[in-house]
């Protein structure tokens, strides 16, 4: 991808906790308009080299830049061009999904309409709810909705359909490709292969707070596969998944 621009970049980066090294030197760089996918066993450091290039967290050394700027002297102007998917903690419990809406808005001090954008997340009906009560795909479609009440440049999600049945799932991946056809940078970490296949353009590989290898999943795949590899049966032509949405449909289940 020669001819794409970075919008972010890793040099060198370092992160360690106590006696514990979460975050090996490593050096990556996310290219304007990409879905870039961090791959990982649990503990290989992705959510912690998230946070960093989100601002939420520190570098023990080496250098990010997001947009041009870094992240250690510009945080503040960084919050503002990127969106964080936000977790349980980041939602008021006594606030309707309406109310929540609003002070996100607040926030970031634009313009919102909450009803059109509950309603291009398919929660229109939801609007007097509250968070809490929302199903597992509702809570990460409306997690999805404030990440981009300001309509920020670059999207950070954080294994943003863990838990979620596959009509749930297959319909965020959805949701995912439009907000990456409006232009936007997204980069996502995963645990979940065929997430990764489906979704990214690149993918980088960690494990044990190092980068193991990067490329696109057809480049990984093909080296794999030039090292002589071969699966132990035949690939079936469907997943037990296929069977299970030809079977019960790709639509939504919100109830």
């Amino acid at each position: 991808m020669a001819d794409k621009k970075p919008i972010i970049t890793v040099r060198n980066l370092t992160k360690i906790y106590d006696k514990t090294t979460a975050v090996d030197n490593i050096s990556f760089e996310v290219y304007e308009g990409e879905i870039f996918g961090l791959l990982g066993p649990n503990g290989a450091g992705k959510t912690t080299t998230l946070e960093i290039m989100e601002t939420l967290r520190p570098a023990t050394s080496g250098e990010v830049t997001v947009d041009g700027l870094d992240v250690q002297h510009h945080s503040w102007d960084i919050k503002s061009r990127i969106g964080v998917q936000l977790q349980a903690s980041g939602f008021y419990p006594e606030l309707t999904l309406v109310e929540l809406l609003r002070m996100f808005a607040g926030f970031y001090q634009v313009e919102v309409d909450p009803i059109a954008v509950l309603r291009r997340f398919n929660l229109e009906d939801k609007k007097k709810d509250f968070w809490q009560k929302l199903s597992g795909g509702q809570k990460q479609r409306f997690s999805l909705a404030t990440t981009l009440i300001h309509e920020p440049k670059i999207i950070f999600l954080d294994e943003p359909t863990t838990g979620l049945d596959p009509q749930a799932r297959v319909n965020l991946w959805e949701e995912i490709r439009k907000i990456h056809k409006d232009g936007r940078t997204i980069l996502l970490t995963t645990h979940y292969m065929q997430e990764a296949e489906e979704l990214c353009d690149r993918l980088a590989i960690m494990d044990q707070g190092k980068i193991i290898k990067i490329g696109t999943p057809h480049e990984l795949i093909e080296d794999l596969l030039k090292t002589g590899f071969t699966r132990a049966q035949e690939v079936k032509k469907a997943t037990l998944e296929d069977v299970f949405l030809s079977l019960t449909g790709k639509e939504i289940r919100d109830t």
